[in-house]
């Protein structure tokens, strides 16, 4: 396109990407229903009118993208609300920024990096802030792929894939004989498009009952496809090693790969400019305003909003007179008991489980809690004098994307920040913040459970051998690091949710059902059709704040 869309591409724009992309894979069928099913659910304003809830007190637990962009919403009707998030020194859950140096121009991201141009709802509320978003998107594919001791450049036809690496692993004649690009199609696209327009539209919605075509398929897990499709294990073997990510999800369920390419989560995305925080903190900077500039034709009908960092929901409990009881313990310790009218809950099950709950919810949101499965993650950022990938030498020419390994670090992120220089002066000789390893899975365990030394060596060591730099390169360039592993996290216990087979079918539609004669309601990513993004929090938010306006109008 002649259109420069690095920058804040408009909604036209954005569609037309989405568009472009399902066409090339043959699915330009599936564009409308894409974009309806992601978009925002309707304004809470054809639920109830302004004020309409000024006498309701709602509690909410979590103060991540649900929880915020629940409270921004049912504010709009003048609730009071109360927000509990056990974190106390940061808000958005597992939106994450970590800043470098002596200002916000250097800064990584722990949770969250990307939003592609498909989730709409995401979208929707970056244009209501005035968000600014930058293209992740390189015009040159020079990452690396180290695997099986072998450095090759990625490059976007699978060529360097298939003439070094395909010699390297056991695979079918067949296998041999057809291009990487291909034989990734068929192992990651043949279930998605046996399925008509309406059946694949099933993957963004949560229903009661799914078609017996679909059902079926949310019940394999990837390996089981691979197998079914008479894969050998060797292209296993070989897809793991350039795709870790994919090889993580090896064990886990179908649906979340077809998910991800029936909505192309991984093509032309961007980020929030100056750090994905800005998104939380924009709602935060709503919400403590009495006059904030987007509900200007709401003055003096706004509700009231209280963020409570730092205080630790312990239990929750229904009250005789329908009340829902919140236990909680504050900063200093108090341990106190507060009443409220509703309650939504946006943390995590992993954290859920030892809430103590009287009674229990229903038998299968009990079990759902017990079961749903998280993905380990862990993220080691290195602040870098000087960005030694973007030099011209052999171990550079990288400016932003992504290099994967079989190695235990998984991958590297590359800051995106200089694929743009039009209007600024990028040089190599400039501090940058590289995501030196992001891994998913038990390489994530295996990496954290070392001790810091041990850890930042070995992530030293890898990237050296993903650059082929000489050993010891990179002692003198890192200024300062930071891990961040999520399963240790102790409000988050887990980085994302990975549902395992038969999951969705199983449990995805009672875990949205409210609890407590429908006085507790339920939103976040683990409940939505986006599970890992910030759109499944941010579509489940408004939607259960709109559940809430029909309820107690």
């Amino acid at each position: 396109m002649a259109v420069n869309l690095f920058y804040n591409p408009t909604t036209e724009q954005r569609h037309e990407l989405l568009y472009e992309s399902l066409n090339r894979s043959g699915r330009a069928d599936d564009y409308q229903n894409v974009v309806e099913l992601l978009s925002p659910p309707p304004d809470i304003f054809e639920f109830a009118a302004p004020m309409s809830l000024r006498n309701l007190n709602i509690g909410i637990i979590g103060g991540g993208l649900a929880g915020l962009s629940a409270a921004y919403e049912l504010r709009k009707l003048g609730a009071s609300i109360t927000v509990f998030d056990a974190e106390s020194t940061r808000i958005g859950g597992r939106v994450y920024t970590q800043y470098f140096g002596n200002s916000k121009l250097y800064f990584g991201e722990f949770g969250p990096m990307r939003i592609p141009v498909s989730h709409e709802t995401t979208w929707h509320y970056i244009n209501l802030f005035n968000l600014n978003t930058e293209s992740l998107s390189s015009a040159d594919s020079n990452n690396f792929i180290f695997a099986n001791n072998v450095r090759i450049r990625r490059d976007r036809t699978g060529k360097s894939i298939e003439e070094n690496l395909y010699p390297l692993y056991s695979l079918t004649e067949s296998e041999r004989n057809t291009p990487w690009n291909e034989l990734v199609d068929y192992a990651n696209e043949t279930m998605l498009n046996s399925l008509n327009t309406e059946q694949r539209s099933e993957i963004l919605k949560i229903l009661p009952q799914y078609s017996y075509e679909y059902a079926s398929i949310t019940q394999l897990s990837n390996r089981q496809v691979y197998e079914m499709l008479g894969l050998s294990q060797g292209f296993i073997n070989l897809f793991s090693a350039v795709d870790p990510f994919g090889g993580v999800a090896l064990n886990t369920g179908h649906d979340e790969t077809m998910s991800g390419s029936y909505s192309q989560d991984f093509l032309n995305t961007y980020r929030v400019s100056g750090g994905m925080v800005n998104l939380p903190l924009a709602f935060i900077n709503s919400m403590v305003n009495n006059t904030p500039q987007e509900l200007s034709n709401l003055s003096g009908q706004l509700g009231t909003v209280n963020i409570r960092l730092g205080y630790i929901v312990t239990g929750l409990s229904q009250s005789s007179n329908n009340y829902v009881n919140v236990q909680y313990t504050n900063p200093y310790g108090n341990e106190i008991t507060e009443s409220f009218d509703l309650i939504i809950c946006t943390i995590p099950y992993s954290t859920l489980r030892d809430i103590s709950l009287y009674p229990y919810f229903s038998d299968t949101k009990m079990q759902a809690i017990k079961e749903l499965n998280y993905a380990d993650a862990q993220k080691t950022l290195f602040f870098i004098n000087k960005r030694f990938w973007e030099e011209n030498t052999p171990y550079g020419n990288i400016n932003g994307g992504i290099s994967f390994t079989d190695l235990i670090i998984q991958s590297v992120v590359y800051p995106p920040d200089h694929i743009s220089c039009e209007n600024r002066r990028c040089d190599y000789n400039e501090p940058g913040v590289l995501i030196a390893s992001y891994n998913l899975g038990m390489d994530s365990i295996r990496l954290s459970n070392q001790n810091e030394y041990r850890r930042f060596e070995n992530i030293k060591r890898d990237l050296e051998k993903v650059h082929g730099t000489p050993p010891g390169y990179l002692d003198t360039l890192i200024e300062s690091s930071k891990t961040v592993f999520w399963n240790n996290e102790q409000w988050s216990r887990g980085g994302l949710t990975l549902q395992y087979p038969g999951q969705k079918v199983n449990f995805a539609y009672n875990m949205l059902l409210p609890e407590y004669k429908d006085r507790v309601f339920f939103a976040g990513e683990h409940v939505s059709t986006k599970p890992g993004w910030m759109q499944g929090s941010l579509q489940t938010g408004k939607w259960v704040a709109n559940q809430i306006a029909l309820f107690a109008h």
